[in-house]
């Protein structure tokens, strides 16, 4: 019975089981011997039968190097139409639609390796998507305004006697240069998109849907005007929101340990023995001191008033910062009274520096004990936390400081005009000094905030800002990233804390280059006009005539009669229009309204005109059923707390939910050292000399698809080093793979598929065999595609070129390619199984190198001229080559050609003759299926063996040859899911041959070594 079935089984009928676990990869380890080319001399004439064997042919170049490469891709690019794809496949029909929105990379410069490895990642998802089906869509954008912009574009000349709209003509022609050179790199990487169709944040469509969004959030009161500290850059002369921020490890500042006196006790303290106490406070930022309104402490902390043994001054501290200060003041510190913080509210200190102001004593929440004393120093203009506890305790706000970074008349006559951060800290500890509250200075390295462009330190100083109230905001921002799918899933916890840091966001900048805040002050007043009727008649003059309209045009036009008149406002004379612009990463955040929403309203419109024959009811919920969100959002890590959040923030604003499915987080391009790129380390990668060879001769073009197959080989999920040697891998790597796909195209030279096909059932076993591994190798590289992982998709395509076909499958068929008759069913069943194995390996490159794949697909068979692969779909793998059986019989077979491998280390299979001896039962059976005569030279089983004969039979001779080598084993079946299971042993004589080597084939099959062997014979007499 159980004969019966695996007879059944491999015939086509039943169900397959699972593979054997590990046999393949176990079997295919071990050495296979070598041996020379077919018909290249022997016994007779040299060459006499050369021109008889079917060698490979082909005009697809072995290697491509140097100028001849560059050509050869753009001659691709420009044969195959890649310039024109994107727009081909947005005519399509398709079921599905996926959508990767372009993060705007900044306008500001040359395009560097971090734009490359963001924009072929992206790529390559794109064309996978492409090519199984799906209508992409990715609209390349840039992002446009902003300071850096400005400062560059207007170089040495600065500001001075410039009108904004001078400043923003000059700042527009940088970008627009940046942007063409940026532009034509992109395409030279082989990105899919169309060019002539990105999306620009200083075009007037896109700011009319910016301000539309700025609409919705203010009529949500999500934005507002306020005066309150912000980040301010003194180099820049503009506020900074959080994400415009870059902090220095190694800033070091002046610290001071500073006495207050304490001339008021708290009512809950005893004042005996506690007369000319001081509190003792720490501080990083000595010029802070002149602004400052009160102390802090820590309500439910333990402070201690100490006595100094060297010189008996009291001081008020934290109790558990004893010791640490007495080690730092090199005194010992003795306790005299202790008490709970809650304690000290209601006393009173003395300013140090300004005698006739009396500061307070506070409890404060931001109060930590990991450094300092224990009590903080608190300047509500100048620190964030101190705001809120000025906003408690309703404290003044002074600010003391101007946009320059420098202390206002406000400090007094001493500190007036000083630069705050340079000798103005000087002067403020020399007058800590003159009046004794100076206690101990020493150098603080620590982190702290720069200003993200000109690399210079901010400070913090309260200005009127308009600000998003992010705090309203977050939980539902969290919320909504729970339905986010994020890669890789640590990148998480960090946009989550980023977005916990983040209370408020200033939206507000001080420059003119950017998109201008609407919004108009009563000239008296200073109240702000702005409301959903001025909103959007500025939102509709942008969108005709762009942002610059903000100057060009009267205020009688930016506000006429009929919206004063909706806003229940006075005469346009009252009013004058406000001077800020948005922050660029508000102008970047809105692109998904100005972006997905915008192309979802065409679709729409478009849906509805093509179903205008159904009824209202129903034409309507149709069209309307689509999501404008982005199925993944692809950029660095440096966007979590950036374009990311920005995005989240805008949309779950306006539409409660977030703007992606989807949030694929990458590294940085950093050198082989893991160094940060920088021109002063000399170790900047320019990838325009990666592709096309630098200047110096010793420096060579890789070509873009070397370029792209860095991006795909790294593990984008930590920092992709790139250099010489990442560079010479991947050459290297491609080389290899083009070695391979040379050999396939060679070897089908005159096959044409549509015609020479073999049905799979009458293919040979192996062949078949080998089908059956590509279905697996498909599987497994759509898997890694959809997983980002790009990196594995190369570690499979490897695994399988090496693995798999030349070490396995090439080895075995090319005596059956090279020297069968052209048109019989063994070499034509090798061939289909070579151009499907070519077919599914060029489509699986084909993402990460569309050039080389579209070479090999001019030169494959099977499909019309101008035809190209990226029209013409994915991996076209079948569900009949999983035929139940076939595993069992070819890796069976496997495992008795290993053992016998084994026995014989370092000879040549094809000088043994092989007996194999398996009892009745199902791998007997098996190996029938491949071997039908008890004893063959051409059967599948001897191609396998790649023996000079097989025998096959129940049980090995007794009278075996003195020079036999024999071996045993056992092989695992395992069929049906394990209901039909057999572990079968098998026994093995190799004995060295008596047969001569054929002059033709090379096979040890011949009755003499001047005669061909009898397929020899026949093919031969076939060609003449």
């Amino acid at each position: 019975m159980l004969l019966c079935r695996v007879s059944a089984l491999l015939a086509g009928c039943g169900r397959r089981s699972p593979p054997a676990s590990g046999l393949l990869q176990r079997t295919l380890s071990g050495s296979c011997g070598r041996r020379q080319g077919a018909g290249s001399g022997g016994s007779g004439e040299p060459g006499r039968y050369r021109d008889t064997v079917l060698l490979p042919r082909t005009d697809f170049p072995m290697k491509l190097t140097g100028q001849k490469l560059l050509d050869r891709e753009l001659q691709i690019q420009q044969e195959c139409s890649f310039a024109d794809l994107y727009s081909w496949q947005r005519e399509q029909k398709a079921k599905k639609e996926f959508c990767l929105h372009d993060g705007p990379p900044y306008a500001n410069g040359d395009p560097h390796v971090g734009h490359a490895l963001n924009k072929i990642l992206k790529d390559i998802r794109n064309r996978f998507e492409l090519l199984r089906g799906r209508q992409v869509h990715y609209v390349p954008g840039w992002d446009c305004h902003g300071l850096p912009i400005e400062l560059k574009a207007l170089g040495e000349l600065g500001t001075s006697g410039l009108s904004p709209l001078q400043i923003r003509q000059k700042a527009r022609e940088f970008a627009e240069a940046a942007i063409a050179r940026q532009r034509a790199a992109f395409q030279r990487w082989g990105v899919m998109a169309d060019w002539d169709k990105c999306y620009y944040t200083f075009d007037g469509t896109y700011e009319a849907a910016q301000l539309k969004v700025f609409q919705e959030m203010h009529s949500k009161e999500l934005i507002y005007q306020d005066y309150k500290p912000v980040f301010w850059s003194p180099s820049s002369r503009t506020a900074l929101a959080e994400a415009e921020l870059e902090y220095h490890p190694e800033h070091v500042s002046r610290s001071i340990y500073a006495t207050f006196p304490l001339i008021t006790l708290p009512p809950k303290i005893s004042s005996e023995g506690l007369e000319n106490v001081s509190v003792l406070v720490w501080t990083t930022q000595p010029w802070t001191i002149p602004a400052n309104q009160a102390v802090c402490f820590m309500p439910n902390a333990e402070y201690s008033v100490v006595k100094r043994a060297d010189d008996s001054r009291l001081l008020l501290v934290a109790t558990e910062r004893t010791v640490g200060l007495a080690t730092l003041l090199g005194t010992e510190l003795e306790s005299v009274s202790t008490f709970k913080g809650s304690m000290l509210e209601g006393g009173v200190c003395r300013h140090p520096t300004i005698s006739d102001k009396d500061v307070p004593l506070l409890p404060g929440n931001h109060v930590t004990m990991g450094k300092g004393t224990g009590l903080v120093h608190t300047a509500p203009a100048h620190g964030m936390d101190d705001y809120s506890v000025a906003s408690h305790f309703q404290l003044p706000v002074e600010c003391m400081v101007d946009e320059e970074g420098r202390f206002t008349e406000l400090a007094g006559p001493e500190l007036q005009s000083l630069s705050v951060m340079t000798e103005g800290t000087d002067k403020v500890i020399c007058m800590l000094k003159e009046c004794g509250a100076l206690v101990l200075e020493e150098k603080c390295v620590h982190s702290y905030p720069y200003d993200w462009r000109t690399k210079q330190p901010v400070v913090i100083r309260p200005s009127k800002q308009w600000f998003i109230n992010t705090a309203s905001l977050k939980d539902k921002a969290k919320e909504a990233l729970q339905k986010v799918r994020i890669l890789p899933e640590s990148a998480r916890s960090s946009l989550l804390a980023m977005l916990d840091r983040r209370t408020y966001w200033c939206i507000s900048r001080q420059r003119s280059w950017g998109v201008p805040i609407p919004v108009f002050y009563h000239k008296e007043t200073g109240e702000a006009l702005i409301n959903k009727y001025t909103v959007s008649h500025i939102a509709e003059l942008f969108r005709e005539k762009g942002s610059d309209c903000w100057w060009e045009l009267p205020t009688e036009t930016l506000l006429p009669p009929e919206v004063l008149k909706k806003s229940k406002a006075g005469p346009v004379s009252d009013y004058v229009r406000g001077e800020d612009v948005l922050d660029i990463w508000f102008d970047s955040g809105a692109s998904w309204a100005a972006v997905l929403e915008e192309e979802l309203e065409g679709d729409l419109e478009e849906a509805e005109s093509r179903l205008s024959w159904l009824p209202a009811s129903i034409r309507k919920p149709l069209v309307t059923e689509s999501d404008p969100r982005a199925d993944v959002y692809v950029e660095g890590k440096d966007q979590l707390g950036g374009w990311f959040q920005s995005s989240l923030l805008t949309s779950v604003a306006v539409r409660n939910k977030a703007p992606y499915k989807s949030l694929v987080v990458h590294g940085f391009a950093v050198s082989e050292k893991g160094e940060k790129m920088s021109k002063s380390l000399g170790n900047v990668v320019d990838p325009d000399e990666v592709i096309n060879g630098g200047k110096d001769a010793g420096v060579p073009g890789y070509g873009a698809d070397a370029l792209r197959w860095w991006v795909a080989e790294s593990n984008v999920f930590s920092e992709v080093q790139i250099g010489p040697s990442a560079l010479n891998a991947a050459q290297d790597g491609i080389s290899k793979l083009r070695n391979t796909l040379r050999f396939l195209l060679g070897n089908l030279q005159g096959f044409d598929p549509r015609l020479q096909a073999v049905d799979p059932k009458q293919m040979h076993y192996i062949d078949q065999y080998m089908l059956h591994l590509l279905r697996d190798f498909s599987i497994k590289v759509t898997d890694a595609y959809s997983e980002f992982d790009m990196g594995r998709v190369i570690r499979v395509l490897q695994a399988f070129i090496t693995r798999d076909l030349s070490s396995f499958y090439f080895s075995i068929i090319k005596d059956r390619l090279y020297c069968d008759p052209e048109d019989s069913l063994g070499r034509r069943s090798c061939q289909t199984a070579l151009e499907e194995i070519l077919d599914g390996v060029t489509r699986s490159m084909s993402p990460i190198l569309p050039h080389l794949a579209e070479e090999v697909y001019l030169h494959a068979p099977g499909h019309d001229e101008g035809e190209t692969l990226f029209r013409s779909g994915w991996i076209k793998s079948s569900s009949v080559w999983r035929r139940p059986g076939l595993e069992e019989a070819v890796e069976g077979a496997c495992a008795i050609r290993d053992s016998f491998l084994s026995s014989i280390p370092g000879k040549n299979a094809a000088q043994y003759d092989l007996t194999v001896a398996i009892e009745p039962g199902l791998l007997f059976e098996l190996m029938e299926s491949l071997q039908e005569e008890p004893t063959s030279t051409c059967s599948q089983l001897a191609e396998l063996m790649m023996a000079a004969r097989v025998s096959l039979s129940g049980q090995l001779p007794r009278d075996l040859h003195p020079e036999a080598v024999v071996n045993q084993g056992t092989f695992l079946i395992n069929l049906e899911g394990g209901v039909i299971r057999e572990d079968s042993a098998f026994s093995i004589a190799a004995v060295p041959t008596s047969a001569a080597r054929c002059p033709r084939c090379r096979r040890y099959t011949a009755e003499s070594s001047d005669c061909l062997c009898p397929r020899c014979q026949a093919a031969v007499s076939q060609t003449r």
